[in-house]
């Protein structure tokens, strides 16, 4: 359990804190560089000095550069300072768009109304954000005839134009062969 210490009124923990941000008592330095509290410098003094001058404001001392010589602390309220960073990591995570590749499965001897169903959930997808990989597989003898493979998925990226375009090339593998579509992006979109 750490130890707490009251200074002026203040309660506070006496551990390092979960980011390794040095604050208050942790600071053991002979010199800073000090900034207050509106991001105005206040010169270079000593940590026991620095301290002073930020309970007597009620607020903590934090490191922010520790490797700068002399090393920089601000005034905060470093309950606030945590709880800001945690509020835009959260935000940064939620803007963050996690696209997941959806497969399609093809051969060649589809028909018409099921190509196109499957190509309306393809467009659905690419609009969505969502990467879709189109796999056309060859059964038996059928092998023998990639060529008919590869005009499928021409014919399937065709009908994907303006929502999607190809990572690369179709790649075989072994019975199948792949196409990797990609959500094309807005300003893609414009200069077309």
């Amino acid at each position: 359990m750490p130890r707490r210490l009251y200074f002026f009124g203040r309660c506070e923990n006496i551990s390092t804190t979960k980011d390794n941000t040095l604050i208050n008592d942790e600071i053991d330095l002979d010199e800073v560089r000090l900034i207050d509290e509106d991001g105005k410098p206040l010169g270079i003094v000593s940590s026991d000095a620095a301290r002073e001058i930020a309970y007597e404001r009620d607020l903590d001392l934090v490191l922010i550069a520790p490797q700068a010589t002399p090393p920089v602390c601000r005034i905060m309220d470093y309950g606030k300072f945590r709880f800001d960073k945690i509020k835009k990591e959260k935000e940064s995570r939620k803007k963050q768009q996690s696209a997941e590749t959806k497969q399609i499965q093809l051969s060649i001897v589809i028909g018409d109304n099921d190509f196109n169903t499957k190509l309306n959930h393809a467009n659905k997808f690419l609009a969505g954000g969502d990467k879709v990989r189109v796999v056309v597989r060859f059964k038996s003898r059928q092998i023998q005839h990639k060529d008919l493979g590869y005009a499928i998925l021409e014919r399937f990226l065709k009908g994907c134009e303006g929502v999607g375009a190809a990572d690369k090339p179709p790649v075989e593998e072994g019975r199948n062969l792949s196409l990797l579509i990609v959500p094309v992006k807005p300003e893609q979109k414009k200069t077309k």
